[in-house]
């Protein structure tokens, strides 16, 4: 993961420098755990080397990191999941409209996400990434793990050329991805 997470940072500084600029510095060890423990949740290893690479974008920048959505700084991430998740059972009587094993990593500024899955839901897969629309009751999964998300991010650069990138590209066409689920 370090070294999809480099290749990606030199990317980004090279295709993409404004932007760039406009990440956050990353986090250390222990501001992540102050955080898992004011928030009361274990950070997955793969998840805090992407926050110890950079902690999301600033909140003024409202460029897409990938899917047309921004990087979300943690301590956002932990908020919102927390916010989400008081209101099962009240707000969000269907089940899985919202999980509390979501952490909404990736935003689009209207209220949709794609989420870190720390339970596997649907699949059983831990670590997937799933997409949660607010308004829609579908919950794709479109990749089995971060990394290989990350993986097809920084493929997706490797083969744009600086004049045909378009910020709202999409990372798609994983091998059986996306996983289709309707809740309901």
């Amino acid at each position: 993961m370090k070294e999809l997470i480099n290749r990606l940072n030199n990317q980004l500084e090279t295709l993409r420098p404004d932007y760039y600029q406009t990440l956050k510095s990353p986090l250390n060890d222990s501001e992540i755990e102050l955080l898992e423990e004011k928030y009361q949740v274990q950070i997955p290893n793969d998840l805090k080397e992407l926050y110890k690479w950079k902690n999301g974008q600033n909140h003024d920048c409202y460029e897409a990191f990938v899917n047309n959505s921004m990087f979300i700084p943690l301590e956002d991430v932990l908020e919102s999941a927390e916010e989400f998740t008081s209101m099962i059972g009240s707000d969000f009587e269907i089940e899985n409209w919202w999980n509390e094993n979501w952490l909404p990593i990736f935003g689009n500024g209207g209220g949709s996400y794609i989420c870190y899955d720390l339970g596997g839901i649907f699949t059983g897969d831990k670590g997937q990434l799933i997409e949660y629309w607010n308004r829609d009751n579908d919950r794709n999964v479109i990749a089995s793990n971060l990394e290989t998300f990350i993986s097809q991010l920084v493929q997706y650069y490797d083969n744009i050329k600086p004049e045909d990138f378009d910020e709202y590209f999409e990372i798609e066409n994983l091998v059986d991805f996306p996983k289709r689920f309707i809740v309901e």
